[in-house]
């Protein structure tokens, strides 16, 4: 149950990789929330923003598995509390690289490891969608997409 996703942005690993951990970067490409972390291996991260539980939901949370500036971020990945009772066993791994192709960046994204009969592998697929969207539209244009959300 590995989902997969591999896109090209029209920028520097550099610039990726700043959209993707920055607190301006996160708010625009992750519907409002901003990534808190130290990034050290073994430390947890949590992304908060606007929902369910008001402007300090956290969405999702879990621990840093890998940090390579630039090149890598794994982590393991819960559903926030307010999302499901059983948050704490429904972990996951995403894993993100960034490699230069040309004058691109390739970015793939895997998020692996799903217990079985996960409730949110369903909608988490077609969401990667939506995420990597706004990742590159962000990083290209400096806009964020509308979702109509």
């Amino acid at each position: 149950m590995e989902l997969t996703y591999v896109t090209y942005i029209g920028a520097k690993p550099e610039e990726v990789w700043n959209a993707l951990i920055s607190p301006e970067g996160t708010k625009a490409i992750f519907f409002g929330s901003v990534l808190k972390s130290t990034f050290e291996v073994g430390a947890p991260y949590e992304y908060v923003g606007p929902g369910n539980d008001g402007e300090e939901t956290v969405h999702v949370y879990g621990n840093i598995l890998a940090f390579e500036p630039f090149q890598r971020m794994s982590y393991t990945e819960h559903p926030g509390p307010s999302y499901n009772e059983n948050h704490a066993d429904l972990e996951t791994r995403v894993t993100v690289t960034l490699e230069t192709v040309g004058s691109c960046t390739r970015l793939t994204l895997v998020n692996d490891q799903w217990p079985a009969n996960h409730p949110s592998y369903e909608r988490t697929k077609d969401n990667w969608h939506y995420v990597i969207s706004s990742i590159k539209t962000y990083v290209e244009t400096g806009k964020t997409l509308d979702f109509g959300w």
